[in-house]
């Protein structure tokens, strides 16, 4: 949202480009990921287990 609300176009220019390379960035971690079965992101079974033993292991902690 800030970005719509600077008055500088160079600096407008250059977070659009950042924001836009950070996007690119997440989607090939995403990509990464899901090759390798890191992240199950269409199985919302193993979603909720991994996030179950992860808040477990916190409160371990």
């Amino acid at each position: 949202m800030g970005i719509t609300e600077i008055a500088t176009p160079k600096l407008r220019e250059t977070l659009q480009k950042q924001l836009n390379s950070a996007i690119l960035l997440h989607g090939k971690i995403l990509y990464f990921m899901l090759e390798r079965g890191l992240y199950p992101a269409y199985d919302l079974h193993k979603l909720i287990s991994n996030d179950v033993t992860n808040a477990n292991k916190a409160l371990s902690l």
